[in-house]
């Protein structure tokens, strides 16, 4: 997320390193080259010129700690201004009326089928009874597509797909929730093009018609400013609550996230990074600010595991720990909790430095697949006793996982180091310290 952004600001950022204090001559090629990397991101010219003013203004007014860098004063200066400029703090959406409905607009393309499914999910998980609307009429399997991703994690979908009219299906909708006791209801439409004006009439009715609490932008963020200017013409039309970035895991330079908070006036709240339905997070410009500087993100790091945290699951993983018992059946599900939190990348992006050491690096998703595979070719008694496992097993466990004997054996090397480790853990206080790890997630 954001990599060439980082990589450039963490550049300029060097340029004051060895400085012993911040003067108008030294910060003038830094905040030269903030303003380029700014500019480079697709942020917009003027919006880049008004905050790196600001940045130059702040840190010629600051005083530089003995124990402070220049170059870290300014690194906090940027981290300030970059919050600021994305709105601050995280603004919740409406969750006002019976049913509470939530209207999702957007581009063609731009994720908002995927998002509404994500959306659902996630209220589901927050205790909220959920109903999808299926008012794109348009799109061919569009229906179908919102009828997987509602069956996938398990919300009801509501859909005529004879009716070519989205305002009455809408309006049908919402008395379905009202009798089956759906406290939210999302409803999805078709995409649309700005300078489509009868597309645009049709999305201002049916918003007319349906009254919603909260009204959402779904914008692809790869089209960098065109988003921005994209979600004004639609504001304009609709007086939307809030934006909603997609595909931030993409190739993106960041421009849609740090400019249309300041030129549409409107609030970023949610972003996704991937396909999977828990690829969804609350935006805090503070956090946000936070992983593009290279500083990771703990805190959400720490609200994805809750999210996906079952603390049974922990409890008897502990106990087996305790017991030297731990096997590849508990190695493996591990493995499926940790899947749950999304992208490797990005959880790895969330852990300070971690960001700039991967960013060259090519993570895939399916690289955990090997290990899955060779797992389950052993048989249940070789899951919980390794030490059975011979040369003739090996064999058979790479021939009917697709993988060599080397990586067979690789696998089995790392497992018995983790259980040495876990091992020491459960020792003289170790113990205790795991305990809290696992027990202080809750």
């Amino acid at each position: 997320m954001f990599d060439s952004l980082s990589v450039k600001l963490d550049r300029a950022f060097k340029t004051l390193k060895g400085q012993g204090q911040i003067t108008e001559i030294n910060i003038a090629s830094t905040i030269k080259e903030i303003r380029r990397a700014l500019v480079d991101a697709d942020v917009n010219y003027k919006v880049a010129k008004d905050v790196t003013d600001k940045i130059r203004e702040e840190a010629l007014g600051r005083d530089v700690l003995i124990s402070v860098s220049p170059g870290q004063l300014l690194t906090k200066i940027v981290s300030e201004e970059l919050t600021t400029l994305m709105g601050e703090t995280n603004v919740p959406i409406s969750l006002e009326g019976n049913p509470n409905i939530i209207l999702i607009s957007g581009l063609q393309g731009s994720g908002k089928t995927t998002f509404t499914g994500k959306l659902a999910n996630l209220m589901k998980k927050q205790g909220r009874t959920v109903l999808l609307a299926a008012c794109d009429i348009y799109r061919p399997a569009a229906i179908d597509q919102l009828k997987v991703l509602g069956e996938q994690i398990g919300v009801e979908v509501y859909a005529e797909p004879e009716n070519k009219d989205a305002v009455k299906i809408a309006k049908n909708a919402i008395k379905f929730a009202k009798d089956n006791g759906k406290k939210t209801l999302i409803i999805d439409t078709a995409g649309r093009l700005a300078v489509d004006e009868q597309m645009m009439n049709e999305i201002s009715d049916l918003k007319e018609a349906v009254n919603p609490a909260e009204t959402l932008f779904v914008v692809d963020s790869m089209t960098g400013q065109d988003a921005v200017n994209t979600a004004a013409t639609f504001n304009e039309r609709l007086n939307f609550d809030g934006v909603v970035l997609t595909k931030l895991d993409g190739d993106t330079r960041g421009g849609a996230a740090l400019s249309i908070r300041k030129e549409v006036e409107k609030p970023i709240k949610y972003i996704s990074t991937g396909e999977k339905m828990d690829a969804i997070d609350l935006f805090h410009p503070d956090r946000m600010a936070s992983r593009i500087l290279g500083m990771g993100d703990v805190v959400s790091l720490v609200e994805r595991a809750q999210q996906n945290y079952d603390e049974e699951e922990a409890r008897r993983i502990n106990k087996k720990i305790r017991k030297n018992q731990f096997g590849f059946d508990d190695f493996l599900a591990q493995m499926e909790q940790m899947k749950k939190m999304g992208s490797m990348k990005d959880l790895l992006g969330m852990i300070p430095g971690m960001g700039k050491a991967i960013k060259d690096i090519d993570i895939d998703d399916d690289s955990l697949k090997p290990i899955e595979a060779i797992i389950k070719s052993m048989t249940p008694k070789e899951r919980t006793q390794p030490e059975v496992l011979n040369g003739t097993r090996k064999q058979r466990i790479a021939k009917g996982s697709g993988t060599s004997i080397q990586e067979v054996n690789q696998l089995l090397k790392q497992f018995e180091q983790m259980r040495k480790m876990m091992k020491m853990m459960n020792k003289s206080g170790g113990k205790r310290a795991l305990a809290n790890m696992l027990g202080g997630i809750k």
